[in-house]
């Protein structure tokens, strides 16, 4: 894995570049927040956005995802892919969060990752966002980036999540998530990376760097 000094500076430029990060996702609270990330898994920001701009405004609470039901759930997110399974998700989650936690989203990871359709990943996402956490959430933009720019070899997400809880600064952990996802999706793509744009370009060793 790459010096603690060049990790640093990897992190100072994709600060210096975007101080705030936010998600691309769109919500009003905690609910719809964590709605859109259920349903972002597999599912690009910009195809999740457009159908929650018509659901979030019939269902923005657990109770009104529950009154929806699943095959109303349905009619909101069909340009979604794997829809039926998540429309299933999310209602036996409002189901849950109605019965078990009054209606409102709780805090902790253990509360989130008991919810059905919420994993590990899903439950850090909301947590940094929603709740101010410094947590990682390793998606396939990370996981990829992790190793490419040295930051990690793990073999599982849940070891890459490890190695960069541990090497990054944690000055820069609330916003890391994000700065790796957003460059992952923009600048260092799996498919033909923009080298020539990329801000991290000199101190990146990855063997296919194309400049």
């Amino acid at each position: 894995m790459r010096e603690q000094k060049d990790v640093l500076k990897m992190f100072e430029i994709l600060a210096r570049d975007n101080p705030e990060p936010k998600s691309e996702l769109n919500y009003t609270n905690a609910f719809t927040l964590l709605v859109a990330i259920v349903l972002s898994a597999q599912s690009t920001d910009k195809g999740v956005n457009k159908a929650t701009e018509a659901l979030f405004k019939v269902a923005d609470t657990p109770q009104k995802m529950l009154d929806l039901g699943v095959e109303g759930l349905k009619e909101y997110i069909k340009t979604i892919g794997l829809f039926n399974n998540k429309a299933k998700n999310v209602i036996a989650m409002s189901e849950k969060l109605v019965n078990d936690f009054g209606g409102e989203v709780p805090e902790s990871q253990e509360a989130l990752e008991s919810l059905p359709g919420v994993g590990h990943k899903t439950a850090n996402v909301l947590r940094n966002v929603w709740f101010g956490k410094p947590t990682m959430a390793v998606d396939t933009h990370v996981f990829r980036l992790a190793h490419r720019l040295g930051l990690s070899n793990g073999k599982t997400v849940e070891a890459v999540e490890k190695d960069l809880l541990k090497q990054l600064p944690e000055k820069y952990l609330m916003y890391a998530n994000h700065w790796l996802v957003l460059h992952g999706r923009y600048i260092c793509k799996a498919q033909k990376p923009k080298c020539a744009e990329c801000p991290l370009a000199q101190l990146c060793r990855s063997e296919d760097k194309n400049i």
